[in-house]
């Protein structure tokens, strides 16, 4: 990076000198990870050293859990053992479940994800979360782990709520996954639909230093207690620009409406220079490869609706290749997550909730790593404003 000047240091020449960066860090290295990495140009991510698509077909939720925030895979006894523990940890304080009802009509409108962020921190005051300063990396990782748990009962509760409907308390005897499903349509989910949702959950848990991960380990050098941190990057998720659109690429699915009408109506979005949600990705230069997992659990359902989300990607790639060559535009991990969360009976709204569920994981991880290091994150701005000092005017 060329070092350069900055109107500031003409004003005052002890400024220090600022290295030119590009808008919104793009591509800065800030920080040292173990936690995982995405190599976009292979269309290759993993957590720690395992590959996280490998993981999503092998592995259960609790295992990911267990790699993220222990550091390692853990054996069948170590696995099962994890598993109950948090599972136990499933229930709300009554504190927290008491405002639930405020939370969830507040607005008048159902937005799950708004509410958890008001109740995670307040379930971080009722159950005496401290600041990870002043506390060990054990009661560290505790914390994480009893707020992780925690997510899936708010979101469902508030969104139950939100539609007139009573909570439905967890059980300890049902996966994450399973109970999730539980706990939000009120029946025992089956097998094919529990582990549809798991691989989902699985592949969303962590995926480099995007904006809710970076915003978190911001927070955590500060040395703010978990709760805190996690609110800090839900509020980040929270965004129109990274929370993702699963939702928003069914409700293209649903305007394009037939096959005879596929073509006409991207050409006509491309052309006038808006984007075609579910394809593209920032980081990836090839197809993402959540998407491509997707895909395959997509396929395995097999209907109409699959059918036509494959026709769908099929002409647009080809017609994104066609109007802007030498782009790589593929689909993204929001195309078939909103297909496969559809088809597991999950409703839209809760579409961005439960990709918060999942990254809650890797927040914690990222949060943990964090608060091994002493150093506060302080960055510094560029001044550009008008030459300083300047004379205070008078009051008239």
């Amino acid at each position: 990076m060329a070092v350069t000047t900055s109107a500031a240091q003409s004003v005052n020449p002890s400024a220090p000198a600022f290295l030119d960066v590009p808008r919104g860090l793009a591509g800065v290295v800030v920080a040292e990870t173990q936690v995982g990495d995405v190599r976009g140009r292979e269309g290759f991510y993993h957590y720690r050293q395992y590959s996280a698509v490998d993981l999503a077909h092998t592995r259960r939720f609790e295992d990911v859990w267990h790699l993220l925030v222990h550091g390692d895979l853990p054996d069948a006894r170590r696995g099962a053992a994890f598993a109950a523990g948090t599972a136990a940890l499933r229930r709300l304080p009554e504190p927290v479940a008491a405002v639930l009802p405020a939370l969830a009509a507040a607005g008048g409108r159902a937005d799950p994800l708004a509410g958890m962020r008001t109740a995670l921190s307040l379930l971080g005051a009722a159950k005496g979360f401290r600041p990870v300063y002043d506390i060990d990396p054990d009661r560290r990782r505790a914390d994480t782990v009893e707020a992780t748990a925690a997510v899936p009962t708010l979101l469902t509760a508030l969104y139950r709520l939100s539609k007139g409907m009573d909570p439905v308390e967890p059980r300890e005897d049902l996966s994450y996954a399973a109970n999730y499903l539980y706990m939000l349509t009120g029946t025992e989910p089956d097998a094919e639909r529990t582990r549809a949702v798991e691989q989902y959950l699985i592949s969303t848990i962590d995926h480099g230093f995007n904006a809710s991960t970076f915003t978190a380990r911001v927070i955590a050098s500060t040395g703010a207690d978990v709760a805190a941190c996690l609110v800090g990057a839900v509020g980040a998720l929270s965004g129109p620009l990274h929370g993702g659109a699963p939702s928003r690429a069914l409700d293209t699915l649903d305007a394009i409406g037939t096959p005879d009408r596929i073509d006409p109506w991207i050409r006509e979005r491309v052309l006038a220079g808006e984007r075609i949600m579910g394809f593209g990705h920032a980081v990836y230069r090839t197809e993402d490869p959540r998407s491509r997992m997707l895909r395959e659990t997509a396929l395995r359902f097999g209907g109409p609706r699959v059918e036509f989300a494959v026709e769908v990607e099929r002409h647009v790639e080809a017609i994104l290749a066609e109007l802007k060559p030498g782009r790589e535009l593929h689909t993204n991990v929001e195309f078939y997550a909103g297909v496969v969360m559809e088809l597991c009976g999950l409703p839209r709204e809760m579409f961005t909730p439960t990709f918060a569920a999942a990254r809650m994981v890797g927040w914690s991880a990222n949060i943990l790593e964090q608060a091994e290091d002493s150093k506060i994150i302080r960055p510094v701005a560029r001044y550009v404003g008008p030459g300083a000092p300047v004379a205070v005017p008078a009051v008239a």
